[in-house]
């Protein structure tokens, strides 16, 4: 059957089949010398009918092949000789896409359970690590949906939750095979949550403001009088720069002192997460001070509207901060498998489809430190390889095949539907 391809695709490779003509393919082929396996080595050679880099050029390589080796990329480019030793897989008319991407998820229990403690509001010393189930069935779900890099991050019953690690979806091993970093980042719930606690001070956003700066005041001065508190030590390399905080926050005011707070009064590496209902109508404000947004899992606003329509609230962040745009499910609000459809209903809303692809594999990698290893296929970087049957962003096609640094995870035809 033939898919029909995007918009934003088919310029890509229309781009791409200028800029990869004859001569330049056998240039390519006479520079890409890919070295022998050593002994006690893996590699694999996955040739497609096309592959979508997601790299800075944006290019679309058809037909092409992408080489392992270590659980890194060795190479990606059109059908070049492999040496002897590589495992070669070949995918005919599928294509190769990056592993996505989700930074505010909720599945590394294997439910809802031990994402929160709700004794005090500011928990900076909490880590989510301590409730993970490594493999578990949503993981495995995740996986099979393309799903290979999560940020795991405690709920948001109270302001400042904790700490949250950044793993990859595998299928099977313990902690150690998984996760990327732990503490990856803090999560912080400005508001929408946790104003529901019965506590008079902080069923207010003035009470909740005054809470989180407390606490960011305080980490402040230990660390200028050099002062050792457990409390503390992670909160400070939020506030120095060294981790990045992600800021769950909704409305128009929430979003609008989320900016406020987390980039003017603190500047620090900060990342706006939902920003639904009516938070869309200051993306101008957000983009001017340069904070990436993390949008879902609500991508329409149709409560707050004045003219009588659905307001594609993906869009209009999109348009606003064009590369500091992701999207995310806020998993088990949105099934983790599901995440690829938030790209394909922000592209029916009008959003750009390729940009969308973006926002679910390069963009959520840059906005959280990691662009230089996750989120597209290039030498070097991590092996988290996805083979769809066509477009990842249209229902209709479906992931064959999961490699997660470079060990498969995945395989449709073995392990049959997993989402």
């Amino acid at each position: 059957m033939i898919r029909p391809v995007s918009l934003g695709l088919c310029l890509a490779l229309l781009v791409a089949c200028q800029s990869t003509g004859d001569s330049e393919r056998d240039n390519l082929r006479q520079d890409a010398a890919i070295a022998a396996l050593e002994s006690g080595e893996r590699g694999v050679a996955m040739y497609c009918a096309r592959i979508l880099t997601v790299d800075d050029e944006d290019r679309v390589i058809s037909p092409g092949l992408i080489v392992t080796r270590g659980g890194k990329i060795e190479y990606v480019g059109p059908p070049v000789d492999v040496p002897e030793g590589y495992e070669r897989r070949d995918y005919g008319d599928l294509w190769a896409v990056p592993g996505m991407i989700d930074l505010h998820t909720h599945v590394h229990t294997g439910g809802w359970g031990d994402i929160n403690s709700s004794h005090n509001h500011v928990n900076p010393e909490l880590s989510a690590s301590v409730a993970m189930v490594p493999a578990n069935p949503l993981l495995q779900r995740a996986a099979s949906s393309g799903v290979t890099t999560l940020f795991g991050i405690p709920g948001s019953g109270t302001s400042m939750g904790g700490f949250g690690l950044l793993y990859k979806a595998r299928t099977s091993g313990g902690y150690e095979d998984s996760v990327i970093a732990d503490p990856a980042g803090l999560k912080v719930a400005q508001t929408h949550n946790p104003d529901r606690n019965a506590n008079a001070l902080v069923r207010s956003w003035a009470g909740l403001g005054w809470m989180l700066e407390q606490i960011n005041d305080k980490a402040i001065a230990a660390t200028e009088r050099d002062i050792f508190d457990p409390q503390l030590v992670d909160l400070q390399r939020v506030l120095t720069g060294e981790l990045p905080v992600l800021i769950h926050c909704a409305g128009s005011e929430g979003v609008a002192n989320t900016v406020r707070m987390w980039r003017i009064n603190y500047p620090t590496r900060s990342i706006l997460s939902h920003g639904s209902f009516d938070g869309w109508q200051v993306a101008d404000f957000v983009a001017e001070h340069g904070m990436p947004v993390n949008h879902g899992p609500r991508i329409m606003d149709y409560y707050s509207s004045r003219t009588g329509r659905v307001e594609p609230t993906a869009l209009v962040y999109w348009e606003a901060s064009g590369p500091n745009f992701s999207l995310n499910t806020d998993s088990q609000i949105i099934a983790q498998d599901e995440f690829f459809l938030q790209g394909s209903m922000a592209a029916r809303q009008g959003a750009d489809s390729y940009q969308m692809l973006r926002a679910v594999t390069i963009h959520p990698a840059r906005a959280f430190g990691f662009g230089d290893r996750l989120g597209s296929l290039e030498v070097g970087k991590d092996a988290d390889i996805v083979i769809w049957t066509g477009d990842p962003l249209d229902p209709r096609s479906h992931v064959e095949f999961v490699l997660i640094d470079g060990e498969e995870q995945y395989d449709k035809q073995e392990d049959g539907q997993w989402s």
